[in-house]
């Protein structure tokens, strides 16, 4: 029997379970190098901005972010916002904002998975 209850529950996307799935698949995706960025320019300057090199420091900054990451400091959408970039264009967008990080300061991230592989959208100070 369901109950009145349950069914005016509404389902507020993402989940905690989903969320902890997308940031599990993301770990895999950097540990076995399967990430891109979709907007190389963007990304280089923001990099510049926070000192670091994306050749020798994008991958442990990518761990330590998504060791980080939980519902409490998810700030996407809800539900996720849908990328209108033509690469992954439909595909749910995360977006995180940590606090306490090696650079000394909060950092705002947002990416997608697609097909095993992160795809990195936005790396930068956060600018609330």
């Amino acid at each position: 029997m369901v109950s009145i209850d349950t069914i005016n529950v509404i389902m507020v996307r993402p989940s905690h379970k989903e969320l902890s799935k997308k940031i599990i698949q993301a770990k895999a995706a950097v540990e076995n190098g399967y990430v891109r960025i979709l907007n190389m320019v963007s990304l280089v300057s923001d990099a510049e901005e926070l000192g670091i090199l994306i050749e020798n420091d994008l991958e442990e900054l990518l761990l330590e972010l998504l060791d980080k990451s939980c519902i409490e400091n998810y700030v996407g959408g809800r539900p996720p916002q849908k990328s209108y970039q033509q690469t992954i264009q439909g595909v749910e967008l995360f977006a995180f904002a940590i606090q306490k990080t090696s650079l000394n300061g909060p950092l705002y991230y947002k990416f997608s998975i697609v097909k095993g592989t992160l795809y990195l959208i936005s790396l930068h100070r956060d600018r609330e």
